[in-house]
């Protein structure tokens, strides 16, 4: 479990980047979406649709439907008018294109077009990636179908991409199998996080009405009491982690002791992009902050 989590840890900031960079905003804007509607902490966050598109590209054209239940924790009443009104816009190819290339120039800005280590880092992600199967892993294997870029730091980028889907993809189906709903899992994370509730979970645009209800429901679980979790809601929201991890398993069995070798490398990506305003220089707590700020 520690491996699988350090590794997913090590990888965030230099995978998730994309969702952030000012070469993705400006590529998507060029297309007729909005640019990036403000700073959250130390970022730039992006336009909805643009988010919604960009990443639900790597599946094809699909609908809002699809993207939502991929994605698995936004509000599909948010979610599917936004890819309809990306799709008036654009087509998968073109802006799965923009995403690309925007990720890879900003890790290029940052890092370099030769970051230290990547000749390492390389070959250990394409380890991490070959066992991995694509049965109830929609965006890991919309990734998959892609292939590589064809450079250095875009291969790397797309290869940690496919790790960070692929664990998103098993983290669903480990809190739907656990009985959770999208805007319950939103909330038990929170404090586990050691956020407040309904700060983060704001950002997946549930209503007062949708989260009144669903902190209802996790208080008559005795999950939830007095704004926090209750040692049988951690313990709930700690199985779907360990469950997450056990479908991660493949990618440290495939690793084994060179794990650390790659992690080793991610680190100090990470710490520059995040930095650079790349990413959130602490995660989710930003965000929250700058939510409960507006």
């Amino acid at each position: 479990m520690e491996a699988a989590r350090s590794l997913a840890g090590a990888l965030e900031p230099v995978t998730g980047q994309v969702y952030f960079a000012p070469e993705c905003h400006e590529a998507y804007q060029a297309l007729g979406f909005n640019g990036s509607p403000g700073s959250f902490g130390n970022v730039a966050g992006p336009d909805g649709p643009a988010y919604f598109c960009s990443r639900g590209s790597v599946m094809g054209q699909v609908p809002g439907e699809v993207v939502a239940s991929a994605f698995g924790v936004f509000n599909p009443r948010v979610v599917v008018p936004a890819v309809a009104h990306g799709w008036s816009l654009t087509d998968a190819p073109t802006i799965c294109a923009a995403r690309t290339e925007g990720a890879t120039a900003q890790l290029v800005r940052v890092l370099g077009e030769s970051p230290p280590g990547i000749d390492a880092a390389r070959p250990l992600l394409e380890r991490a990636v070959a066992p991995l199967r694509p049965e109830g892993k929609p965006l890991f294997s919309g990734l998959l179908s892609l292939g590589l870029p064809g450079d250095p730091v875009g291969d790397v980028w797309r290869l940690g991409d496919m790790l960070r889907e692929y664990r998103g993809d098993a983290h669903v189906a480990a809190w739907t199998a656990a009985g959770f709903d999208a805007v319950e899992i939103g909330l038990l994370t929170e404090p586990y996080w050691g956020l407040p509730l309904r700060t983060y979970v704001r950002t997946r645009a549930w209503s007062d009405a949708d989260l009144d209800a669903a902190e209802e429901r996790l208080t008559s679980r005795g999950l939830v009491a007095g704004g926090g979790l209750t040692d049988d809601g951690r313990a709930a929201r700690e199985a779907v982690e360990v469950a997450t991890d056990r479908m991660c398993q493949p990618i440290v069995d495939a690793l084994g002791d060179d794990i650390a070798t790659l992690v080793d490398v991610l680190l100090p990506w990470g710490a520059a992009v995040r930095g650079a305003g790349g990413y959130p220089s602490s995660g989710p707590h930003d965000l929250a902050d700058a939510v409960t700020a507006r």
